[in-house]
């Protein structure tokens, strides 16, 4: 049984066969953990709601600024040009094509420091983790991670490029990140505190 509190609210996942009663007894137990989740939740939300007309773009600050007849976002200089109106589907394309060509630039980099090659790249919006690595080399990515500071997408860059060499958590893994990225723990650390702030 799995309890899920994110941006969309609370998930109880339950077994299949079990019972409808265990997933009440689940969040019954679980209140005190639900309610301080929640509360993080809504903090969170005002923090994005205080940014205004503004985005967080790999560690600057971009002011959104609506055109009439505009129907996508572009990036000019230290601006984003939107859509007036609800601006956050075209924000988020534009951070979702943004993503892939930065994340691209990148893993070709670090991957070839490393002495590896990797074979995709999609760009989603995951809800347990903010990337991944299959054992052939098929990299995901969040999106979202356009928003993180400049050096916590490239520590996730490293740490999914690492399991090329390592496809699981084990102390080796944590060595070999030691020693790639030795500041891998604080930017895990930020995204944990702020990764629900990655949000339009």
């Amino acid at each position: 049984m799995r309890v899920v509190v994110d941006r969309d609210g609370v998930t109880v996942v339950i077994p299949h066969r079990a019972a409808d009663r265990r997933a009440t007894e689940a969040v019954l137990k679980l209140e005190p953990w639900i309610r301080d989740r929640l509360a993080e939740q809504a903090e969170s939300l005002a923090t994005v709601a205080a940014r205004g007309m503004t985005v967080p773009w790999l560690g600057e600050t971009l002011t959104l600024e609506p055109q009439p007849g505009r129907k996508s976002a572009h990036r000019s200089g230290s601006r984003i040009l939107v859509p007036e109106g609800d601006h956050r589907p075209a924000v988020e394309r534009l951070l979702r094509r943004s993503a892939r060509e930065e994340i691209t630039a990148r893993l070709d980099r670090v991957a070839t420091e490393c002495g590896h090659t990797w074979a995709s790249l999609r760009i989603g919006d995951m809800k347990s983790r903010w990337a991944s690595c299959s054992s052939g080399g098929r990299m995901s990515f969040s999106w979202r991670l356009m928003m993180a500071p400049d050096e916590v997408l490239e520590t996730i860059v490293w740490h999914e490029v690492t399991h090329l060499d390592v496809p699981n958590h084990s102390q080796q893994f944590w060595r070999l990140m030691d020693s790639r990225r030795p500041e891998h723990r604080a930017h895990s650390a930020w995204l944990n505190r702020h990764g629900r702030e990655l949000a339009l």
